[in-house]
């Protein structure tokens, strides 16, 4: 079977004032078709970069970033990107502003409607199309952000982040609804998190990163019948790695 993502021995750097920056180092990733791979490390160590590389919106200095088997040397409008921020238009509603990729590529305006209507049925907003960003919650702006995202059809998610700025009830409720959704389409998830909960119960596989620069220093499996024994077992497995006690 093809990987959906193929990460060989990639090396990048960024130039600073005092010199090129090493970010990732000889960094090597299978990513299976339908997989939920989420990435942890400590911070500033290079997984957003990794996602940056996948989506083609930055090329690698060494080594080769594949999607689906075809060399990533561009913008690669085969995945999904959502981060952190929103970045909903504030002066669109939310039928206008799921419905904006399909209007940069010029689809006619009654079909980018109708999938727009599609995907906010997907994320459970259906009534709540003339809404303005303003008028929801986080945790619906974070669903029109994840409709927004899906619309083009993305064979697969990379997340950075997406949502950590949500209250934890709220998190834990828009992770059990992702989760449920990503399933259904059968989509591959790239998750850079550093939630380890969030981790252990949303992931397939576990990727763990050293200090920049990022080197993989572990790949958890993830059991499918995950138990609460499992999840504590596994979060004490990243803190570890992560440099906390073994408590």
């Amino acid at each position: 079977m093809i990987p959906a993502v193929a990460i060989d021995s990639v090396r990048k750097s960024f130039a600073g004032a005092g010199g090129d920056l090493l970010a990732l180092d000889d960094v090597s990733l299978d990513v299976a078709p339908g997989e939920f791979v989420s990435l942890i490390g400590p911070s500033g160590c290079g997984k957003s970069t990794l996602l940056n590389l996948v989506a083609g919106l930055a090329r690698p200095d060494r080594g080769r970033v594949a999607f689906a088997g075809d060399a990533v040397s561009g913008p690669n409008t085969r995945v999904g990107y959502m981060t952190q921020d929103d970045a909903l238009l504030p002066w669109r509603n939310v039928l206008d502003n799921v419905a904006l990729a399909l209007e940069i590529r010029r689809v006619p305006r009654p079909e980018r409607i109708e999938r727009a209507r599609e995907m906010l049925r997907l994320v459970n907003l259906s009534g709540f199309e003339r809404h303005l960003p303003s008028q929801l919650s986080g945790g619906m702006r974070k669903r029109v952000g994840l409709a927004r995202t899906l619309i083009h059809r993305p064979g697969m998610l990379l997340l950075d982040e997406p949502f950590g700025a949500l209250d934890a009830q709220t998190r834990t409720l828009i992770q059990r609804e992702f989760k449920r959704l990503v399933a259904g389409l059968g989509l591959g998830v790239m998750l850079v998190t550093h939630d380890l909960r969030e981790a252990a119960a949303l992931s397939d596989r576990i990727v763990v990163f050293s200090a920049r620069p990022a080197r993989i220093v572990d790949d958890i499996a993830v059991p499918a019948g995950r138990s609460p024994a499992d999840l504590e077992a596994i979060e004490r497995l990243m803190w570890r790695h992560l440099g906390g006690d073994d408590v």
